[in-house]
C-alpha cells in the first residue's frame, strides 16, 4: 500500500504551527495527532539543553550565582520598551518555591532557583517574567508557564543596557511589602528559610564573586565568564607559580561548572570575613588577566597543575 502524506498549508513555518492540546488534531493540517505531529518537534525543542543560559546578559556569573549558590539575594532588572519597560525584581527563591509573584505594593518578582520546564533557563525565566507582568497586586504564579520554541528568552524581554543591581539579604523579608507581616504557610516557610540561610556577601572589588561561610568553614565562589580552556590554562599558570591562593591563610581547591560557567572555589581562614579578601580578589583578578594573556604552551609544571585543576572540578549544571 503507498504511503501518503499531508503537508502543512504552503508558508506554513513550525514555528507557526499554534499549540493545541496533544490529543487533538495538528493545526499543520496533516490529520494527525498534535503530540505525533508538531508537538513532537516542540517537545524536542524544548528539552534541548542550552549551555550558557545567561550568556549576553548583564551581570551574567552573578546571575550564574544567584541561580546555584547564593541562598538569599535579589537583582533588579528592567523589560524593553517593547514590553513597558518595568523594572522587575529577580529574586533567588520566592515562598513556597513559587516561580513569581506580585507583592502586595506592586513589585513583580520571579524566582530564579525555581524549577523550569525546559532546558533553557533563560527561556523558562522570561515566561515567568512575562506571566508575573500580567498579576495584580497580592496575586502569585503558582506553576511555571509552559515553554514553546518561540517563547521569548530573558535576552529579548530585558533592557540589556540596565546595569544589574544585586543586594544579597540576611534572609528572605525581602518577600514581603514594607511593613507587611507573613502569616499562614507563607510565614512558616519563611521560617524554615530563614533558618538555614548560609551567611553569605557579594565582594564589591571583582564580579560574580561570593564570600560564604558554611559550619566552621569560610570559602570564596568566584563565576568567570571566561572561555573554560584559556581559564583553566590561566588557573594552571597561576597555580603552579603558587600563585594561586588569595593570601596568608587561603588554599585554591578547585572549580566547579554551572550554566555554562567555570566558578572556582577557594578556602579562607575561618575568621576572614568578606572585606579581607576584597584586595587579594582584585590582587588575583590582575593577575589572572596577564595569565590569559599569555599565548606560549604550558610548561610541563603547568600541564602538571592543569591536570591538578581539572581532576577537582565538579558540574552542578
Amino acid at each position: 500500500m503507498a504511503r501518503t502524506t499531508t503537508r502543512r498549508p504552503t508558508g506554513t513555518t513550525a514555528e507557526e504551527v499554534p499549540v493545541v492540546g496533544p490529543r487533538e488534531p495538528c493545526p499543520c493540517g496533516s490529520g494527525k495527532r498534535y503530540k505525533l505531529c508538531h508537538g513532537r518537534a516542540a517537545r524536542a525543542a524544548a528539552s534541548q539543553v542550552v549551555r550558557r543560559p545567561f550568556e549576553g546578559l548583564p551581570g551574567e556569573t552573578d546571575l550564574v550565582c544567584l541561580r546555584e549558590v547564593v541562598p538569599a539575594a535579589t537583582a533588579t532588572v528592567r523589560t524593553t520598551a517593547e514590553h513597558g519597560a518595568q523594572d522587575v525584581l529577580l529574586a533567588t527563591v520566592l515562598p513556597l518555591a513559587r516561580p513569581g509573584t506580585r507583592r502586595s505594593d506592586g513589585v513583580a518578582m520571579v524566582g530564579l532557583q525555581s524549577a523550569g520546564s525546559s532546558g533553557d533557563p533563560s527561556r523558562d525565566l522570561a515566561a515567568a517574567l512575562l506571566a508575573v507582568l500580567d498579576l495584580a497586586p497580592g496575586e502569585d504564579l503558582d506553576a511555571r508557564p509552559a515553554v514553546t520554541p518561540a517563547t521569548p528568552r530573558l535576552q529579548d524581554v530585558l533592557d540589556l543596557s540596565h546595569p544589574l543591581t544585586v543586594r544579597v539579604h540576611e534572609g528572605f523579608r525581602y518577600w514581603l511589602a514594607e511593613g507587611e507581616e507573613p502569616t499562614g504557610l507563607v510565614a512558616e516557610s519563611m521560617q524554615r528559610a530563614d533558618a538555614a540561610v548560609v551567611p553569605t556577601e557579594r565582594l564589591t572589588s571583582v564580579e560574580g564573586a561570593y564570600w560564604c561561610k558554611v559550619g566552621e568553614r569560610t570559602h570564596l565562589r568566584w563565576a568567570m565568564p571566561h572561555d573554560e580552556e584559556a581559564l583553566l590554562d590561566a588557573l594552571a599558570r597561576l597555580h603552579a607559580a603558587g600563585r594561586s591562593g588569595l593570601g596568608e591563610g587561603t588554599r585554591y581547591v578547585g572549580a566547579f561548572r554551572a550554566l555554562g560557567v567555570v566558578v572556582p572555589v577557594w578556602d579562607l581562614a575561618p575568621d576572614a570575613v568578606a572585606d579581607d579578601v576584597e584586595e587579594p580578589a582584585a590582587a588575583f583578578g590582575a593577575a589572572l588577566a596577564e595569565a590569559l594573556a599569555v599565548t606560549e604552551p604550558l610548561t610541563a609544571d603547568e600541564r602538571r597543575a592543569r591536570a591538578g585543576v581539572v581532576s577537582r572540578q565538579l558540574t552542578l549544571r
